[in-house]
């Protein structure tokens, strides 16, 4: 992946500011599911808010960042840029104005709007405050325990998937799924399959911006596009449930197969055309 002069506003690094009080209140059943949710890529707002997980305070001391971790700093301020850049041009052509979201760089924990993140949670959105929250240390767990290739466009295609649920929310898909899922009129099969159409757009929406970015600034290098395929695919929930389980039930699926995360990630990125990233196909209607 190619760099460039771009910096964005958005990011707020907590690392090294003292941060890492201990968990409580929630039990280690709610930190196991949450954990879960996280592996299979999505966003554990949920079960944070549906348990009373707290942090007991920032006991950690404070230490200076390492030069590689203001390096990443540097990396992700640059993506920032680039998704404000990108989105802001996409939402014009369609009428529509687009807002930034906030990113949070953590260890450890850190307070948010949905609950109190750890770091076993990796990268989520937060639709409460609008803010992508991202400890880095994801990125190891899901090379050495998923096997998948980590490189810089890992860490792109990442945040742009959480970015995609951001826009999810701009343009109220995320608001119509919650109401779904608060009427208690539909079965755990049917949000399942709600579920999976949500965390699928989000895969399209990061192949639109990888494409869309691309054209007007030229990051992309060799690999960079299977690298991310290998993130989405290593995530994909048959490859979760055969690694935990050994055995895969497609009823049980909650954010898409390997191959479906694979195929709308491509679609977004060969058509850079948002309108064509429905994947509801009229279970919103």
């Amino acid at each position: 992946m190619k760099w460039t002069d771009d910096r964005g506003g958005n990011v707020d690094d907590r690392r090294g500011s003292g941060g890492g009080g201990m968990i409580v209140g929630g039990g280690l059943g709610t930190l196991i599911i949450a954990a879960i949710v996280f592996f299979l890529g999505g966003d554990p707002s949920g079960i944070l808010n549906s348990g009373s997980v707290q942090s007991s305070g920032n006991t950690g001391e404070q230490r200076e960042l390492t030069a590689s971790e203001k390096q990443i700093g540097e990396m992700v301020k640059m993506m920032d840029a680039w998704n404000s850049q990108t989105w802001s041009q996409v939402f014009k052509e369609n009428g529509m104005t687009y807002t930034d979201p906030g990113i949070v760089l953590f260890e450890n924990t850190t307070n948010t709007a949905c609950g109190t993140a750890q770091s076993a949670m990796g990268p989520f959105y937060c639709p409460a405050d609008q803010k992508v929250y991202m400890d880095m240390s994801f990125f190891n767990e899901l090379q050495q325990r998923f096997g998948a290739q980590v490189t810089e466009f890992t860490v792109a295609y990442v945040l742009a998937h959480e970015v995609g649920h951001h826009v999810q929310t701009l343009l109220g898909t995320t608001q119509k799924v919650d109401a779904l899922r608060r009427s208690g009129r539909y079965s755990e099969a049917e949000m399942n399959r709600v579920s999976v159409a949500t965390e699928l757009q989000a895969d399209f929406y990061a192949g639109v911006w990888a494409r869309r970015t691309d054209d007007t600034k030229h990051i992309l290098e060799p690999g960079d596009i299977q690298s991310a395929i290998d993130a989405a695919q290593a995530v994909g929930d048959d490859n979760i449930q055969k690694r935990s389980q050994g055995y895969v039930n497609q009823e049980s699926f909650t954010h898409g197969s390997s191959a479906q995360r694979k195929e709308w990630f491509m679609k977004g990125y060969n058509t850079g055309d948002i309108r064509q990233g429905d994947t509801f196909n009229q279970l919103l209607k």
